[in-house]
């Protein structure tokens, strides 16, 4: 009988001692991603219904953004607007900095940005290629596509 109190024992010790390492969650730092380099706007959405994509709205139009060491520039097809930002691990803050206001036939690209960009929280950078900018508002986000002859 004491043999198996005995291996009951171990083997509940045993147990208690898996689930404890089991439980416990491993605190892992966060890298910060290199999104250095000039990114193509794909599409700035806010819903389903409620998105502008830059190429359909302006054909032929280079409109991207070019994050350098610590700031931004994004060129529409018609005006800039730049700014420093930081990141920490997968946030990202964008700070004002000055923008052309030029008047042009279609503004649905710097209307969508002035409106999303206060907004723009965190990111999500995929094989390298392909960067989304995600609002703290759910479903907003800027979806962007690196530029292949971009230089970091």
């Amino acid at each position: 009988m004491k043999s198996i109190t005995k291996t009951s024992s171990i083997l509940a010790g045993a147990i208690l001692l898996g689930a404890a390492s089991c439980g416990s969650v491993k605190q892992t730092a966060t890298a910060t991603p290199d999104i250095r380099g000039k990114w193509q706007i794909e599409n700035i959405v806010f819903s389903d219904t409620d998105y502008v994509r830059p190429a359909e709205a302006v054909p032929g139009s280079d409109q991207f953004i070019r994050f350098e060491a610590d700031t931004y520039l994004i060129h529409t097809n018609c005006n800039t607007i730049s700014g420093s930002y930081t990141l920490q691990g997968d946030s990202i803050f964008l700070g004002d900095g000055p923008m052309t206001e030029r008047a042009c036939d279609n503004m649905a690209t710097e209307d969508a940005l002035r409106r999303i960009l206060p907004d723009i929280a965190t990111l999500y950078l995929q094989n390298d290629t392909v960067l989304r900018l995600d609002a703290r508002t759910p479903s907003a986000y800027i979806l962007l596509k690196r530029n292949p002859n971009s230089i970091r």
